[in-house]
């Protein structure tokens, strides 16, 4: 890898992406991380250690190091970086002048003690220097939108663990809300739907596959409703079983979440100078992240606002595209940017 290609990474809840000007998109796997129980020697990462999640042995362990959109276990997210670096890198490790610099996309609302524990995993995985970006920021630009022009943009990045809302004017964010509630609750909202309607557990992997198959956040017409079998354990006999779910039940099981986000959504709306919300009344919401891709999603939204409302074209890409693109832009985003030569040494 040349000095000068640096690198921008999402560092998702569910999905660890990397991407860089010369290449592009180079790197897409769960955020996941495999290690033995005892010895905490790392077995698996990514994919492969995504393939173990529930299936492992007593002495192996799979776990998610990111939790919330934010570093839930330090070390083991510093393995993680290290790992996915090397990876781009062909397998080798980044060596003093040749290191590179990194931004990273982060949720809008985390705390200065969260900040410094993803610049610190970073920095200390081989980077010569780290930048944290806001994700909506890093979403806005990955999509496209003229960011730094006294226009107002509103950007909803639905993705693993968290939900960002926000306005962004100039280069940078005006009014934002962040939620934790995203992709990943959504598939805890149909595994207790399930648990509770139909007495049958299942896991977050079967989950997550009802939902991308016939989940939706509304019933716009009856072609909008699919069906699908569902396999879990009997919580009353303990035995296998299998039932059939549609849409409008996992239309039910997800009320609870979306209605959070449209309610986020409707407060950042409320705290935005008027000058800027006629500017997104003309120009419409753009929704980015993965969790965004649910059917119907939008138009919910719509409903529920008055203002147009389209899903960004590479929705699950924006935050990893612009993070790699925000290092092109450090100095038209200089005050948006928090970076390690100075928040490591306070």
């Amino acid at each position: 890898m040349r000095f000068s290609e640096d690198i921008g990474i999402d560092l998702g809840t569910a999905t660890f992406l990397i991407y860089t000007k010369s290449r592009g998109l180079v790197l897409q796997e769960p955020s996941v991380i495999a290690m033995a129980r005892d010895t905490k020697e790392v077995m698996a990462v990514g994919e492969e250690a995504y393939r173990m999640l529930g299936r492992t042995p007593g002495n192996i362990v799979a776990v998610r190091p990111i939790k919330d959109g934010v570093i839930a276990d330090d070390a083991l997210t510093e393995k993680m970086i290290s790992m996915f670096l090397r990876k781009v890198n062909g397998g080798r490790k980044f060596l003093n002048i040749f290191s590179p610099q990194l931004m990273v996309g982060i949720p809008s609302g985390v705390t200065e003690v969260e900040k410094r524990a993803v610049l610190r995993a970073a920095h200390n995985s081989g980077a010569r220097r780290a930048y944290l970006i806001e994700e909506p920021l890093a979403a806005a630009i990955g999509a496209g939108l003229q960011i730094a022009e006294p226009i107002g943009n509103m950007v909803v990045d639905i993705g693993g663990g968290s939900s960002d809302v926000a306005v962004i004017s100039l280069g940078g964010i005006v009014v934002s809300e962040s939620l934790r509630v995203a992709g990943n609750e959504f598939d805890e909202s149909i595994m207790r739907y399930v648990r509770r309607k139909e007495n049958l557990m299942i896991g977050d992997r079967t989950a997550e596959a009802i939902k991308v198959k016939i989940g939706a956040a509304m019933v716009v017409n009856k072609s909008d409703v699919l069906t699908a079998e569902v396999r879990g354990r009997d919580l009353i006999n303990g035995l296998p079983k299998t039932i059939k779910l549609n849409t409008e039940d996992i239309v039910e099981a997800l009320q609870e979440p979306i209605v959070k986000i449209v309610e986020g959504v409707k407060r950042v709306l409320e705290n935005t100078p008027p000058e800027l919300v006629s500017d997104i009344i003309d120009r419409g919401i753009v929704i980015t992240g993965g969790g965004g891709l649910l059917r119907n999603f939008d138009e919910l939204l719509r409903q529920a606002t008055g203002i147009p409302v389209a899903v960004a074209e590479n929705a699950t890409q924006c935050v990893a595209i612009g993070t790699g693109q925000a290092l092109e832009m450090i100095p038209v985003l200089r005050h948006a940017l928090v970076s390690s030569d100075t928040y490591l040494k306070r």
